[in-house]
Protein backbone atom coordinates (compact mmCIF):
# COMPACT_ATOMS: atom_id res chain seq x y z
CA UNK A 1 0.00 0.00 0.00
CA UNK A 2 1.10 3.20 -1.00
CA UNK A 3 -0.36 6.94 0.51
CA UNK A 4 0.43 9.75 -1.73
CA UNK A 5 -0.18 13.38 -0.34
CA UNK A 6 -0.12 15.97 -2.67
CA UNK A 7 1.05 19.98 -1.84
CA UNK A 8 1.67 23.35 -3.33
CA UNK A 9 -1.52 23.95 -4.51
CA UNK A 10 -3.02 27.02 -4.35
CA UNK A 11 -4.65 30.69 -6.35
CA UNK A 12 -2.28 32.55 -8.84
CA UNK A 13 -2.85 34.99 -11.68
CA UNK A 14 -2.47 34.34 -15.02
CA UNK A 15 0.95 33.97 -16.68
CA UNK A 16 2.51 32.58 -12.89
CA UNK A 17 4.03 29.46 -11.88
CA UNK A 18 3.23 26.97 -9.27
CA UNK A 19 4.86 23.65 -8.22
CA UNK A 20 3.41 20.54 -6.96
CA UNK A 21 4.80 18.17 -4.46
CA UNK A 22 3.59 14.92 -3.74
CA UNK A 23 5.19 12.56 -0.87
CA UNK A 24 4.62 9.12 -1.27
CA UNK A 25 5.28 6.21 1.81
CA UNK A 26 6.62 3.18 1.38
CA UNK A 27 9.96 1.71 0.23
CA UNK A 28 8.39 0.52 -3.03
CA UNK A 29 7.69 4.36 -4.49
CA UNK A 30 11.37 4.17 -7.14
CA UNK A 31 9.55 0.81 -8.66
CA UNK A 32 6.22 2.72 -9.54
CA UNK A 33 5.59 4.67 -12.52
CA UNK A 34 3.83 8.16 -11.50
CA UNK A 35 1.25 10.53 -12.95
CA UNK A 36 -0.37 13.50 -12.44
CA UNK A 37 -4.19 14.28 -13.47
CA UNK A 38 -6.42 17.06 -12.74
CA UNK A 39 -10.15 17.49 -12.68
CA UNK A 40 -12.26 20.23 -13.16
CA UNK A 41 -16.24 21.01 -12.16
CA UNK A 42 -18.47 19.44 -14.01
CA UNK A 43 -15.64 17.89 -15.98
CA UNK A 44 -13.81 14.15 -16.08
CA UNK A 45 -10.58 13.71 -14.83
CA UNK A 46 -7.89 14.76 -17.45
CA UNK A 47 -4.10 12.99 -17.92
CA UNK A 48 -1.51 15.76 -17.42
CA UNK A 49 1.80 13.83 -17.45
CA UNK A 50 3.31 10.94 -16.28
CA UNK A 51 6.92 9.75 -15.43
CA UNK A 52 8.72 6.38 -15.77
CA UNK A 53 10.40 4.69 -12.51
CA UNK A 54 13.32 6.56 -13.24
CA UNK A 55 12.53 9.48 -14.29
CA UNK A 56 13.91 9.23 -18.03
CA UNK A 57 10.64 8.95 -19.68
CA UNK A 58 7.76 11.61 -18.98
CA UNK A 59 4.18 12.08 -21.26
CA UNK A 60 2.67 14.45 -21.35
CA UNK A 61 -1.46 15.48 -22.00
CA UNK A 62 -1.66 17.93 -25.46
CA UNK A 63 -2.89 20.85 -23.51
CA UNK A 64 -0.11 21.53 -20.81
CA UNK A 65 3.15 19.93 -23.47
CA UNK A 66 5.92 23.11 -23.41
CA UNK A 67 4.66 24.54 -20.11
CA UNK A 68 4.34 21.80 -17.08
CA UNK A 69 7.37 19.91 -16.45
CA UNK A 70 6.86 16.02 -14.49
CA UNK A 71 9.92 15.36 -12.43
CA UNK A 72 10.49 12.79 -9.48
CA UNK A 73 13.31 12.05 -6.86
CA UNK A 74 13.74 8.28 -5.55
CA UNK A 75 15.57 9.74 -2.52
CA UNK A 76 13.15 11.73 -0.85
CA UNK A 77 10.11 9.50 -2.16
CA UNK A 78 8.77 12.33 -3.87
CA UNK A 79 7.05 13.62 -7.80
CA UNK A 80 6.75 17.06 -8.84
CA UNK A 81 4.82 18.72 -11.19
CA UNK A 82 6.69 22.45 -12.05
CA UNK A 83 3.29 24.47 -13.71
CA UNK A 84 3.90 26.98 -15.71
CA UNK A 85 2.56 29.89 -18.32
CA UNK A 86 -0.59 29.01 -16.41
CA UNK A 87 -4.15 29.70 -17.49
CA UNK A 88 -7.34 30.20 -15.95
CA UNK A 89 -8.20 26.79 -17.77
CA UNK A 90 -5.67 24.97 -15.82
CA UNK A 91 -7.74 25.68 -12.67
CA UNK A 92 -8.35 22.29 -11.18
CA UNK A 93 -7.86 19.71 -8.46
CA UNK A 94 -4.63 18.24 -9.20
CA UNK A 95 -4.30 14.68 -8.31
CA UNK A 96 -0.99 12.07 -7.75
CA UNK A 97 -1.10 8.44 -8.81
CA UNK A 98 0.68 5.46 -8.55
CA UNK A 99 1.39 2.78 -11.59
CA UNK A 100 2.14 -0.20 -9.42
CA UNK A 101 2.65 -2.43 -12.53
CA UNK A 102 6.24 -2.20 -13.63
CA UNK A 103 7.73 1.13 -13.34
CA UNK A 104 6.98 2.17 -17.24
CA UNK A 105 4.18 4.53 -17.89
CA UNK A 106 1.75 2.04 -19.62
CA UNK A 107 -0.50 4.84 -20.65
CA UNK A 108 -2.41 7.82 -19.77
CA UNK A 109 -5.73 6.32 -18.42
CA UNK A 110 -7.08 7.05 -14.83
CA UNK A 111 -8.24 3.36 -14.40
CA UNK A 112 -4.13 1.91 -15.17
CA UNK A 113 -3.34 3.66 -11.29
CA UNK A 114 -3.66 1.69 -8.52
CA UNK A 115 -2.98 4.82 -5.80
CA UNK A 116 -4.46 8.24 -5.39
CA UNK A 117 -3.54 11.31 -3.21
CA UNK A 118 -6.76 13.38 -1.88
CA UNK A 119 -6.15 16.39 -4.50
CA UNK A 120 -4.62 19.64 -4.30
CA UNK A 121 -6.73 22.52 -5.77
CA UNK A 122 -5.27 24.73 -8.21
CA UNK A 123 -6.84 27.95 -9.37
CA UNK A 124 -5.71 30.68 -12.29
CA UNK A 125 -7.25 34.12 -12.06
CA UNK A 126 -7.60 35.98 -15.20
Amino acid sequence: QVQLVESGGGLVQAGGSLRLSCAASGRTFSTYAMGWFRQAPGKAREFVAAINWSGVTTYYGDSVKGRFTISRDNAKNAVYLQMGSLKPEDTAVYYCAADKSNGVVRGTSAPLYNYWGQGTQVTVSS
